[in-house]
């Protein structure tokens, strides 16, 4: 991939609570926000930091499954009802299963470099706590090939990565691998305490590697994951500006409270193809190269990661993905501490998927915003130290079983 053009920057990042079982507002009893209250929430907080709707050229919403989930298709046309200073501005709406949302961030980059726009709006949203988990793993099951889900599992997606973990346990160990789960699982929660829009942020279990020890049980879910192997059901919404350098100028923002794009790797796989060894993240690893390639560094030059562990097994897998550890390894990697937020490669600081939580066209936003904020050093409690041998960040996110991946190098804008 050559470099890129134009200097691209991202900045002004705004979260809203990851919503779902476990945070104390959420009540399936009463009336939640709405997926128009997500859009609207995630809009203005980041036109209250770039200025205004005024400020920007074009807007783009990353999302996977509304017209489903909340029968909402068209969303592009909701940024006039963030701010009626949108209307009028060109909009689209992107969709790439749970890479959604690092897509609508790839949309908006090129249009920076395309010198379509100086100021882009970036939305990722999702709603999923509209029905029942049965049936939100059918609409879920859109993310893979139809001819398949005809015949799989009723968890579709939990069932196509225990296989991946089954296989893992059978090529490289059962003990280490599920000890490394719990791990996760453990690191996970206990970064997303100290991240008050976390969906875990109120967790109070004690032992977290005990509780997801819990042994799998396939008669009533999977074969190979237990709950805690799995990202939960989450509502929320992600937004954040992509600029070029007279972009910031114009929104009167510093490049020290930026991020730069130093360059990205988007990847398609065959839908209709399962994987050829279900113990690698192919389809993954292809799209890291190619980000770190065009950025010109190596994985050693990695001072943190936001990657998509919608499941533990995945984790396990894009850690050797991402060149952290070899072929097999991951599972040592992560027990040897390494991804801790005091070890070598912090990843995932405000929890992840398990852990801050999973609202799948907002992901690969919350990725970045998580980057933009440790970066520039204002992430409150979850903020982390980067070496200066150290000082780039990754984010990695994926749809569907390994099939659409977009990978994305930052460094701090003053650099």
């Amino acid at each position: 991939m050559k470099k890129l053009r134009r200097k691209v920057y991202m900045v002004a990042g705004y979260n809203s609570i990851s919503m779902g079982s476990g945070r104390k507002e959420f009540n399936p009893k009463k009336t939640m926000p709405g997926l128009e209250d997500y859009i609207k929430e995630a809009g203005q907080g980041t036109l209250k930091k770039i200025g205004g709707a005024k400020n920007v050229d074009e807007c783009v919403i990353g999302n996977f499954m509304a017209a489903r989930y909340n029968k909402q298709a068209h969303l592009g046309a909701f940024f006039p009802y963030i701010d009626e200073g949108l209307t009028g501005k060109p909009a689209i709406s992107v969709e790439g299963a749970c890479a959604s949302g690092a897509l609508g961030l790839i949309t908006g980059i090129k249009s920076v470099l395309a010198e379509t726009a100086d100021v882009v709006l970036v939305i990722g949203v999702e709603v999923q706590n509209t029905v029942k988990a049965i049936y939100g793993a059918d609409i879920l099951a859109g993310a893979g090939w139809f001819q398949v889900r005809k015949n799989g599992h009723a968890y579709f997606f939990p069932g196509e990565f225990s296989d991946r973990a089954g296989a893992y346990f059978q090529k490289y160990g059962r003990e280490k691998t599920r000890k490394a789960f719990a791990r996760w699982y453990r690191n996970a929660v206990e970064n997303a305490r100290l991240c008050p829009t976390a969906q875990e942020y109120h967790n109070t279990c004690d032992d977290l590697e005990t509780l997801a020890m819990t042994e799998p049980n396939g008669k009533g879910f999977v074969d190979h994951l237990n709950l805690y192997d799995c990202s939960k059901v989450s509502d929320g919404a992600s937004a954040i500006a992509i600029v070029s350098e007279e972009g910031l100028k114009r929104i009167g923002i510093p490049k020290s409270e930026a991020v730069e794009v130093m360059g990205w790797g988007h990847v398609e796989d065959d839908i209709t193809r399962q994987p050829a060894d279900p113990t690698e993240l192919a389809t993954s690893r292809q799209a890291v190269s190619n980000a770190l390639e065009s950025s010109g560094i190596t994985s050693d030059q990695i001072g943190t990661a936001e990657i998509h562990d919608c499941f533990s097994i995945a984790a396990v897998e894009a850690v050797e993905a991402m060149g952290f550890a070899k072929k097999g390894q991951g599972a040592e990697f992560i027990l040897a501490g390494n991804t801790a937020r005091n070890g070598m490669i912090p990843i995932n600081t405000t929890g992840g998927l398990i852990g801050w939580g999973h609202p799948t066209g907002a992901t690969g936003v919350h990725q970045a915003v998580t980057l933009l904020e440790q970066l520039t050093g204002k992430a409150g409690d979850s903020q982390i130290t980067l070496s200066s041998a150290r000082p780039y960040g990754l984010s990695v996110n994926m749809g569907g079983n390994d099939k659409t991946i977009v990978a994305i190098v930052y460094r701090k804008g003053d650099a």
